[in-house]
């Protein structure tokens, strides 16, 4: 089982960014999947989820109507687009799968994680 996070990098104030997280391993429909970001000097924190049945999306206020979450099930592989992108939204970006209940905004919830992707947003 594992996750392979990609597309960071560095990008100006109000641009855009996709990034994509690679799976193998594992039935990638039945996983709830997530992002979460990591700032420096900061604790790691929910950006969004999407469950497994692909129908039900959340994100954190701080990134609502900025981001999209999405999955294509049939090339494995979980996407996150961000636009509008602001110098607080630097961060290392993870991407995460579970396939057990429980509270997705939460890291206590998934036990898959990928390598994390950074990006870096200059004002």
């Amino acid at each position: 089982v594992q996750l392979q996070a990609s597309g960071g990098g560095l990008v100006q104030a109000g641009g855009c960014l996709r990034l994509s997280c690679a799976a193998s391993g594992y039935p990638f429909s039945t996983y709830t999947l997530g992002w979460f970001r990591q700032a420096p000097g900061k604790e790691r924190e929910f950006v969004a989820f999407i469950h497994w049945s692909g129908g039900a999306t959340r994100y954190a206020d701080s990134v609502k109507g900025r981001f999209t979450i999405s999955r294509d099930n049939a090339k494995n592989t979980l996407y996150l687009q961000m636009k509008s992108l602001k110098p607080e939204d630097t961060a290392v970006y993870y991407c995460a799968a579970t396939s057990t209940i429980g509270l997705f905004t939460k890291s206590e919830a998934y036990d898959v994680w990928g390598q994390g992707t950074e990006v870096t947003v200059s004002s």
